[in-house]
């Protein structure tokens, strides 16, 4: 059983920036792949982000692209989210999760935890 707690959210204007992070629990967090997902109100929950067990590998939905970093920590078991220049459209909660499988994780099933969320709300 893996928990994940994520910290960081809060309000920012248009074009600010937030640090996301996502604190795990137990000693296999390297053997997760580790993404992240958002979901606005009312909207489906959409993939962010994901990045590899080493970290070595990265992919982002096009949306964020340029903008937001994901980086992970394996000493710490945390995975992080740097996001920049944030847009109204992307207030949401952001969900951090980890995947068990194999090839590169994008969908909701592909995750086996998750944590509670932490809310982002971008002023316009």
């Amino acid at each position: 059983q893996v928990q994940l707690v994520e910290s960081g959210g809060g309000l920012v204007q248009a074009g600010g920036s937030l640090r996301l992070s996502c604190a795990t629990s137990g000693r296999t967090f390297s053997s997760y792949a580790m993404g992240w997902f958002r979901q606005a109100p009312g909207k489906e929950r959409e993939f962010v982000v994901t990045i590899t067990r080493s970290g070595g590998s990265t992919y982002y939905a096009d949306s964020v692209k340029g903008r937001f970093t994901i980086s992970r920590d394996n000493a710490k078991n945390t995975v992080y989210l740097q996001m920049n220049s944030l847009r109204p459209e992307e207030t949401a909660v952001y969900y951090c999760a980890a995947s068990q499988a194999i090839v590169v994780p994008t969908t909701l099933s592909s995750y086996d935890y998750w944590g509670q969320g932490t809310q982002v709300t971008v002023s316009s």
